[in-house]
């Protein structure tokens, strides 16, 4: 091996561990995000913070399988079946807060104010941009479409980070008691789009 070639060699392997740190704390982040989100949602018996939560769990395993996937030796076969999996999780979830949030906005049934959604909400709002221009950084370097595709997700995040912070804020600070389900339908036709391109990529032949 040449020189020139050892330090691409060197230079690709830096790419690729940066690349797994940042999945890794891409998934420790969504593993927080999860938790708080969930607990908060049951606690203000919000759906949108509740499918904002499992969606945050559904990231971290799409997150893992990319993780195992920048490991050497890989099998790319399984990432497809794993990642179509996946696909199937979004489109379940999707359905659960379609069918919550329509009953909610048929009950009236209102939400509790939470701060702590909230605060989740905008952190996410902030930290996840990052995480995916870091991403596509790394990405283009190692030409790497699967850790392009990853960052996608992680800019749906932002945006589903965006929607449940105006539906949470809109509940708090102006009394409409309707924001959480409308925020919790505006996530629906991402959700499904998430779900549908996992299921995609099952049938894919250059993935």
């Amino acid at each position: 091996m040449s020189a020139a070639d050892a330090e691409l060699a060197t230079s690709r392997e830096r790419d690729a561990a940066r690349g797994r740190r940042l999945e890794i704390l891409t998934l420790g982040w969504n593993l927080v995000e999860a938790a708080v989100a969930i607990g908060a949602g049951v606690v203000a018996s919000s759906v949108a913070l509740l499918g904002f939560g499992i969606d945050s769990v559904i990231e971290s395993v799409s997150g893992g399988v990319l993780l195992w996937r920048l490991q050497p030796g890989a099998d790319e076969a399984r990432e497809r079946r794993a990642l179509a999996l996946v696909g199937a999780s979004f489109l379940l979830l999707a359905a659960y807060v379609a069918v919550d949030a329509i009953h909610g906005l048929i009950a009236r049934a209102p939400t509790e104010r939470s701060p702590v959604g909230i605060a989740i909400a905008a952190l996410s709002l902030v930290v996840m941009p990052i995480l995916a221009r870091a991403k596509r950084c790394v990405a283009a370097r190692l030409g790497s479409r699967a850790l392009v595709a990853d960052s996608r997700q992680t800019d749906v995040c932002a945006w589903l980070s965006a929607i449940l912070l105006g539906g949470l804020a809109a509940n708090a600070w102006l009394g409409w008691w309707w924001a959480d389900a409308a925020a919790a339908l505006a996530m629906v036709p991402i959700l499904v789009h998430e779900g549908l391109e996992g299921l995609r990529v099952e049938h894919c032949d250059d993935c």
